[in-house]
């Protein structure tokens, strides 16, 4: 069984992932409300599609933010699996845009 992930989604996530690890920890911490915005969105998505009230993703600093994103991106495509990925490339390419 393959991931939930649609390919470009999964394409556009590790273009952000190599990216940000890329970045030196200054630009990462000036970055990490642009990166925590989607993830909280995400997190977002997946609580409504479970019919659940929304919490906020602890921010655990740059260095586990991008592991957030990919649970969140993942979860988003196990509780929606036809998910229109539109919508999640456009998110994931704005981060790599503000790095």
């Amino acid at each position: 069984m393959g991931s939930p992930v649609p390919q470009e989604v999964s394409d556009e996530l590790k273009r952000v992932v190599e990216r940000w690890q890329q970045l030196p920890l200054d630009h990462a911490l000036s970055r990490m409300p642009l990166a925590r915005e989607v993830v909280q969105a995400l997190a977002d998505r997946v609580s409504g599609s479970r019919g659940r009230s929304h919490t906020e993703v602890p921010d655990l600093g740059p260095a586990v933010v991008m592991d957030q994103l990919t649970v969140m991106v993942h979860d988003v495509f196990v509780t929606e699996p036809d998910a229109d990925p539109t919508d999640v490339v456009t998110a994931l390419s704005g981060i790599r845009k503000g790095l």
